[in-house]
């Protein structure tokens, strides 16, 4: 086993930003990787992202690996573990970055493999996939929850924190299973209600597609994460089905609820509804990026004549800002200026909104 040399079965958003990191932190490093789409994997050692192409999880390369991290779906990354289990060599630490635990924990402690696998978990990422997604910040203030089997060696556990601490990562040690019940609450129901919601205004717009027209503002940005990955998703729901079912019973309780008191005029329990809701999503501490990557953005007021757009555009690239995203908004229902500007990070919006108002615009930076 060699102590820089690090695997990677899968190698997209995710393997690929953790590779990216490798690559920084351990310059002299080698890294491996096998993907299902081969042109990945030539596409990322093109570009000196990795150092050998692997043939399958049965590569006899992965017994040298000290770190083989299994990056692919969660029913993926399980039989990419029993296929590589006769590989493993004593020390070499297994990690996954699925959004499920306790059936990779199941099947590595049935493979004899307790002492090899720790499960991990970065609590961020896109709504974007694929290696061309990955970013070398993406784990930055992110919370990355770390679940060790139970005869997982200290050293080995330590090992592993130390590189997602080096990551920019926020490190959170927990049992697999309140994992699995923790991330059913604010990510995968979160997911499942955005799927509902796109499809309820899909299934209910009028023939001239006015919903999908005005549907924009406040709406695009809750349900931002309907464009996730579908195999990701359909995969995570079927594996977490009980975690799921069990807190969207408490959402199905509530909006039932909701519909009733609506239904027979309660303005004061619809009141104390939203009040409730807004003090505690106002208490969420901003320090984390969290399971659904934050958006950074800002809204300047412009006058709609020809060239404001791109004159705008020109002051940010002068003051040197990056811009991910720029657009016209049409319903303002919910928002506070005419024009949106996406950014990649904070600290950037932040700069945008400063330059802008030295040049004299009306800019809003919502919370």
């Amino acid at each position: 086993m060699h102590q820089d040399y690090y695997g990677f079965i899968g190698l997209g958003l995710i393997g690929g930003s953790v590779a990216m990191n490798l690559r920084r932190l351990r310059p002299g490093c080698r890294i491996a990787a096998y993907t299902r789409t081969k042109s990945t994997c030539e596409a990322a050692l093109g570009k000196g992202l990795i150092d050998d192409i692997l043939t399958g999880p049965d590569d006899p390369r992965l017994s040298q690996c000290s770190i083989i991290f299994l990056c692919a779906p969660v029913g993926n990354n399980i039989e990419a573990l029993r296929t590589m289990a006769p590989l493993i060599s004593e020390g070499t630490i297994i990690t996954d970055v699925g959004s499920v635990k306790t059936g990779i924990h199941e099947a590595a402690d049935a493979l004899g493999l307790s002492a090899s696998f720790i499960g991990g978990h970065p609590m961020t990422g896109s709504e974007k996939s694929g290696l061309e997604s990955a970013r070398m910040h993406l784990f930055e203030n992110a919370y990355y929850i770390i679940t060790p089997s139970e005869g997982a060696p200290r050293e080995a556990v330590s090992r592993l924190h130390a590189r997602v601490s080096d990551m920019g990562a926020i490190p959170l040690v927990l049992s697999c299973g309140e994992h699995d019940y923790i991330t059913a609450a604010v990510s995968h129901l979160p997911h499942v209600i955005a799927a509902a919601l796109v499809n309820t205004v899909h299934n209910l717009d009028t023939p001239d597609e006015h919903m999908k027209l005005i549907a924009a503002g406040g709406f695009r940005d809750i349900t931002r994460i309907a464009s996730s990955s579908p195999e990701m998703w359909e995969q995570i729901c079927v594996v977490n089905h009980e975690n799921i079912s069990r807190v969207m019973d408490e959402f199905i309780r509530l909006l039932t609820e909701a519909r009733d008191r609506m239904n027979a005029g309660d303005g004061a329990h619809i009141h104390e509804m939203f009040s409730q809701s807004r003090a505690y999503r106002d208490s969420f501490s901003e320090r984390s990026l969290g399971p659904i990557r934050k958006t950074y953005r800002i809204y300047c007021d412009i006058i709609d004549e020809s060239g404001a757009i791109a004159t705008i555009a020109t002051i940010l690239a002068v003051a040197g800002i990056s811009i991910k995203n720029i657009s016209i908004v049409h319903n303002r229902e919910f928002e506070e200026g005419v024009l949106r500007i996406e950014f990649y990070e904070e600290q950037p919006a932040l700069e945008a909104a400063k330059v802008l108002r030295q040049h004299r615009y009306q800019v809003q930076v919502p919370d």
